[in-house]
C-alpha cells in the first residue's frame, strides 16, 4: 500500500525542471535530469528519424572525467562465448552490444522501436534522454530511457551494462522494475524499458501548498528503506539517493529510480571503488573525505537526509561547493572523533580536518520535529559510516514501528 496524498498535486515530472533547486546536481549528474519540454506525439523510426534525433544528441554531448575511463575490468562483464554472440546477433542484438555486454542481455531478446509510441519527454542527461511512451503491444503507459555511447567505445558500453546487469539482479516492489530493451541489428543506440511512475518525491516536495504529514512521511521513508534493505541484500549501492530519484505513482507507491552510479559490492572482498558519486547535497563526509573503501553507510546517509529535508520542507544541507558542503554537515552532525581521524584514514583529512571540534546539534536544530523521529536521522547522519547501521535496522527502529 502506497502513502495517500491529495488529487490535486500538480507535480508531474516534466514539470520539475523549472524547480529544481541550485547546486544539488553539482559534480555528479543524474542520467535521469528531469526536464519540462514537451514534445509532440511521434512514433520512434528507425532511419532518418533516429539519424537526426542522434546528431542533435551528438551535439550535446559532454564526457564525464572518471568512472567511465578509469573503471576497472569488472568480471561480471565478461565477453560472450563466439557460440553465445552468434546467437544473440541471430535474435536481432547489435553486434558491438553483444561483444561487450553479452552477460547484461543473455536470455533477453530485444523489442522492436516501432512498438513504442512517445507521448512526452520527461527527462535528460548527460548520456540519455527519458520519454514517456505507450507500448503498441500491450497498451500500457511506460518509460523509454534513450542511451547513446560515446562511438560506441567498450568502456561506455560496459558502463551501461553494469547498469542493466543491477537493474536485473533487482525485484522489489520499491525498485523500479526493468522491463525490457529496445535496439536493432543496424542501432547505435538501446532503450531501457521501465514501468511508468507519475510524480518524483523532489517535485511533490517542490509544489506549492504541499506538506507532508508525519504518516506520509512514515510511509515514504519505509518504502526507501525497504527498497535499499533489498538492494544491499542483493549486493547493490545506489550511490546516488536524492528526492528526484525516487519516483511515485498515484497510489503512493515510492520506487527507487536511476541506477546509473550504483555498484556491485561485497563486503567481504572489498575493492576500492570512485568518491566521486552521490549528489552534493546528499554526499555523506566520508566520500567528501576521499573514502574508497565505504559500503551501505552512503546510502543510509542520503535516506537520512531525505527523512529531515520532508520533514522541514526544504533540503538542510544545501552546500555550494564540497568544502562549503563539509562544512555545513560539522556544524550540524559534529567534527569526527579524533580516533575517527586517525583510524580511517581518509585521503583528504589532513585538508579538511577543523582546527577547533564542531559540536553535534541535530535535536536542537530540529527540535520542531516529532519527538519519535529524531533518534532515526541521529542515526543516519553519524558521522562514523559504521553507527548508521544497517536499513534492515532502520526499519525495525521505533519511529517507522510505532503507531
Amino acid at each position: 500500500m502506497g502513502c495517500v496524498f491529495g488529487k490535486d498535486v500538480g507535480s508531474n515530472r516534466a514539470d520539475l525542471q523549472d524547480k529544481q533547486r541550485g547546486n544539488e546536481n553539482e559534480v555528479v549528474v543524474s542520467l535521469d535530469q528531469n526536464v519540462g519540454t514537451k514534445i509532440q506525439n511521434v512514433e520512434i523510426q528507425n532511419g532518418e528519424e533516429e539519424k537526426k534525433e542522434e546528431k542533435q544528441e551528438g551535439s550535446q554531448h559532454r564526457v564525464r572525467s572518471g568512472e567511465r575511463r578509469r573503471s576497472r575490468p569488472n568480471p561480471r562483464l565478461s565477453n560472450p562465448s563466439k557460440h553465445l554472440h552468434g546467437e544473440q546477433v541471430a535474435a536481432g542484438w547489435p553486434s558491438w552490444l553483444s561483444a561487450v555486454a553479452g552477460e547484461a542481455i543473455n536470455g533477453w531478446t530485444p523489442r522492436r522501436a516501432d512498438t513504442f509510441q512517445k507521448i512526452d519527454k520527461i527527462g535528460q542527461g548527460t548520456y540519455s534522454n527519458v520519454y514517456k511512451a505507450r507500448d503498441s503491444l500491450s497498451g500500457k503507459i511506460v518509460a523509454l530511457k534513450k542511451v547513446r555511447f560515446d562511438n560506441l567505445e567498450p568502456e561506455s558500453v560496459k558502463f551501461m551494462a553494469r547498469e542493466i546487469l543491477i537493474l536485473r539482479r533487482l525485484d522489489h516492489p520499491n525498485v523500479v522494475k526493468l522491463l525490457g530493451l529496445v535496439t536493432s541489428r543496424m542501432s547505435c543506440s538501446l532503450y531501457l524499458v521501465f514501468e511508468y511512475m507519475e510524480h518524483d518525491l523532489a517535485g511533490l516536495a517542490a509544489s506549492p501548498g504541499i506538506k507532508f504529514n508525519e504518516p506520509q512521511v512514515k510511509c515514504y521513508m519505509q518504502q526507501l528503506l525497504s527498497g535499499l534493505e533489498h538492494c544491499h541484500n542483493r549486493g547493490v549501492l545506489h550511490r546516488d539517493i536524492k528526492g528526484s530519484n525516487l519516483l511515485l505513482d498515484n497510489g503512493g507507491i515510492l520506487k527507487i529510480a536511476d541506477f546509473g552510479l550504483a555498484s556491485f559490492f561485497d563486503p567481504n572482498h572489498k575493492q576500492p571503488m570512485t568518491s566521486r558519486v552521490v549528489t552534493l547535497w546528499y554526499r555523506p563526509p566520508e566520500l567528501l573525505l576521499g573514502a574508497t573503501d565505504y559500503g551501505v553507510g552512503v546510502d543510509l546517509w542520503s535516506a537520512g537526509c531525505i527523512l529531515a529535508e520532508l520533514l522541514a520542507g526544504k533540503p538542510i544541507m544545501p552546500g555550494r561547493t564540497e568544502v562549503e558542503q563539509l562544512h555545513k554537515i560539522f556544524k550540524l552532525c559534529g567534527s569526527p572523533s579524533d580516533d575517527y581521524w586517525k583510524r580511517s584514514k581518509l585521503p583528504h583529512a589532513t585538508i579538511f580536518k577543523p582546527q577547533q571540534p564542531y559540536k553535534r546539534c541535530i535535536a536542537e536544530t530540529f527540535k520542531d520535529f516529532p519527538p519519535s523521529a529524531l533518534p532515526l536521522i541521529e542515526t543516519l547522519l553519524a558521522i562514523d559510516p559504521a553507527d548508521r547501521q544497517t536499513a534492515t535496522a532502520a526499519l525495525r527502529s521505533e519511529p517507522l514501528n510505532a503507531d
